[in-house]
């Protein structure tokens, strides 16, 4: 089994701890599914700043193929935040430096190598709205994360990413059931094969296009809690590993029985993940950081 992240990296510097991480939600997938032992890589473009370099070195120490990734010239993409009571809040960033200034073009030998995955993970941060046609050219399957941000729920942007997409997630935390259920059944509508919204402390909800599947939240231990940076990502990660595992491919979609234990699965991967601090760890002392 084999999955790759391809599109965003970040550092998340947290103004509070005065302590940067590496991170970014393709960088985030590749590496937790390496901690949870699948062979994953990372395909991205780092910028030539010493911060492309921090996160880059960070990804390959954690076990993940970062070979076929590119350096351009130009700042890698970086983030503010604090934490407040447990939660990250996030206070700017500078556009994902030159992962969307100068996104990442698949060529010919790039997609021979995305073809070597079950599943390729991108996200609306990626800039790789027009390279997902290709993407699922290659065969494999293909997640794509929504996060929260309403320019990205649209009709025309759904319309744009959804049909070549076989596992969308979308951020829903804090709206009621009804309106997580008419997101997901958007998304399915516009072409998404599955469709699950992440709901914080509530849970999280699955749609295949039939059924709504439910799943409350992992329970933690406060006395552990670090902070909630990353348990998004580790929440689809887990679902995906899950389902691979049990045999999902875009031509053997998974049962309800596959599709509840993966859920559970998730929600442990989660709740573990809120025991580590910044994405994956890996975490150095900033010193006077530049405000965004």
């Amino acid at each position: 089994m084999k999955v790759i992240g391809f599109g965003d990296n970040i550092v998340d510097r947290f103004l509070d701890r005065k302590v940067m991480y590496p991170g970014g939600n393709c960088v985030n997938f590749a590496v937790l599914a390496r901690r949870l032992g699948v062979e994953s890589a990372y395909l991205g473009v780092f910028g030539s700043d010493p911060l492309g370099a921090f996160v880059r070195a960070a990804i390959h120490d954690a076990g993940v193929d970062v070979s076929r990734c590119m350096i351009r010239e130009g700042p890698n993409g970086v983030t503010e935040i604090k934490v407040v009571d447990g939660d990250r809040i996030f206070l700017g960033w500078n556009d994902g430096g030159v992962t969307t200034s100068q996104p990442f073009t698949l060529e010919p030998e790039h997609l021979d190598y995305l073809a070597t995955a079950d599943l390729v993970h991108s996200s609306v941060y990626s800039a790789s709205e027009s390279q997902l046609p290709a993407v699922r050219a290659t065969g494999a399957l293909v997640s794509f994360d929504y996060s929260s941000e309403p320019e990205r729920r649209t009709d025309h942007y759904f319309g744009q990413t959804a049909p070549f997409v076989d596992l969308a997630l979308l951020s829903l935390g804090g709206q009621p059931l009804e309106a997580v259920e008419r997101e997901l059944r958007r998304v399915i509508a516009a072409g998404a094969a599955l469709a699950v919204g992440t709901r914080g402390a509530a849970g999280a909800v699955l749609f295949d296009g039939n059924e709504f599947f439910t799943q409350e939240a992992g329970g933690t231990d406060a006395r552990r809690f670090a902070d909630t940076m990353g348990c998004g990502d580790a929440f689809l990660t887990g679902l995906v590993v899950s389902l691979l595992k049990a045999g999902w491919t875009r031509h053997s979609p998974p049962s309800h029985g596959c599709l509840r234990e993966a859920l559970a699965f998730a929600a442990g991967t989660a709740a573990e993940q809120c025991y580590v601090e910044g994405a994956f760890g890996y975490g150095r002392p900033v010193v006077a950081p530049t405000r965004i």
